[in-house]
């Protein structure tokens, strides 16, 4: 009897251990997520234009489909490649966070600069050129995995960066799974609900029994492209933010003090005229500098990718075709 008491006390201190464990995963992974803020709010406000020109019963299958495509992403590709960086070069994780920043910071410039120079949009919603509605939302939902890998590459390089250095490699994979589903689960389960609102608010608008049902049926219709609206200029100021953020911290990691010793006094500064509010001045001074930053190195990347970056891709991409012929 004794020793089963004994094994039984065993097994309670292992699921104890277990749950600790299980406890520490889930808190650094959501401390890690909300690192990731920008990346992951761009990747909700990104995703419904892939929608466009789709019957209203193929909206859902579709994000479904991209929300399966963005799952793959994160646990099949992307973390073991985290892993391996982190056991392998775990040097390398300051640069490719910087390059990923860059990259956030470009598209959030890009978005900027064609607010004032608006150029010709691609036609989301026409069909290809064999007229296949099939082919068509393959099309659409292979590009829209594409765009999900490289905003899911910066954030689980974010996560990674963010999470204890000192944790076993068990521990960061499963902070790193559970991050990456639960991220996964909120940006593709508000998709799912954005690009539904406007159906429900028909529905409630053309079947409402009450005036009041009806009326909040024609509300959410006038109000979701607002919200569509909101959500893109949210998306690309958080874009620049992080991205400026990213490359401010990078640069200082690498031994570059400056902006990132500027921005910080300055804040200091600011919060402490304010003292009623001291940590939200001095976070805001400091987001206000990182986007102006982000938005200047943006928009200097601009003509390096359209004069140097495309060129090369699309020569690369035209000697592929060539050699397939």
């Amino acid at each position: 009897m004794s020793g089963l008491l004994a094994l039984l006390d065993d097994v309670a201190g292992i699921a104890k251990i277990a749950a600790a464990n299980v406890d520490d995963i889930a808190t650094q992974a959501v401390k890690a997520s909300s690192k990731a803020a920008g990346a992951v709010i761009d990747d909700a406000a990104v995703t419904p234009k892939y929608l466009t020109g789709f019957k209203p019963a193929r909206e859902l299958p579709i994000v479904w489909k991209i929300a399966l495509g963005s799952i793959r992403n994160k646990l099949l590709i992307l973390l073991p490649a985290a892993l391996l960086l982190s056991a392998f070069a775990p040097w390398l994780i300051t640069p490719l966070l910087m390059l990923g920043g860059a990259y956030l910071c470009f598209e959030g410039a890009e978005k900027v600069y064609h607010l004032f120079y608006p150029h010709e949009p691609y036609a989301d919603g026409q069909l290809d050129s064999d007229g296949d509605p099939q082919h068509l939302e393959e099309e659409k939902i292979a590009g829209a995995v594409k765009t999900d890998f490289i905003l899911s590459a910066e954030i689980m390089t974010i996560i990674l960066a963010a999470l204890d250095p000192t944790a076993s490699i068990w521990m960061t994979a499963g902070a790193l799974a559970f991050a990456g589903v639960i991220i996964t689960v909120a940006v593709y389960g508000a998709v799912a609900l954005i690009v539904k609102a406007d159906d429900v608010g028909l529905w409630l608008a053309e079947t409402g029994r009450l005036s009041f049902t009806r009326s909040l049926g024609r509300a959410i219709v006038k109000f979701m492209p607002w919200l569509m609206r909101a959500l893109m200029v949210v998306g690309t100021a958080a874009m620049i933010w992080v991205g400026g953020s990213i490359l401010i911290h990078g640069l200082h990691e690498l031994g570059q003090h400056q902006p990132y010793e500027w921005i910080h006094n300055v804040a200091v500064a600011a919060a402490h005229a304010v003292p009623s509010a001291v940590e939200f001045v001095e976070w805001a001074v400091t987001a206000f500098f990182d986007g102006v930053f982000g938005l200047i190195v943006g928009l200097l990347l601009i003509p390096v990718v359209a004069r140097i970056i495309d060129p090369a891709i699309s020569a690369i991409r035209g000697k592929e075709k060539g050699a397939h012929h």
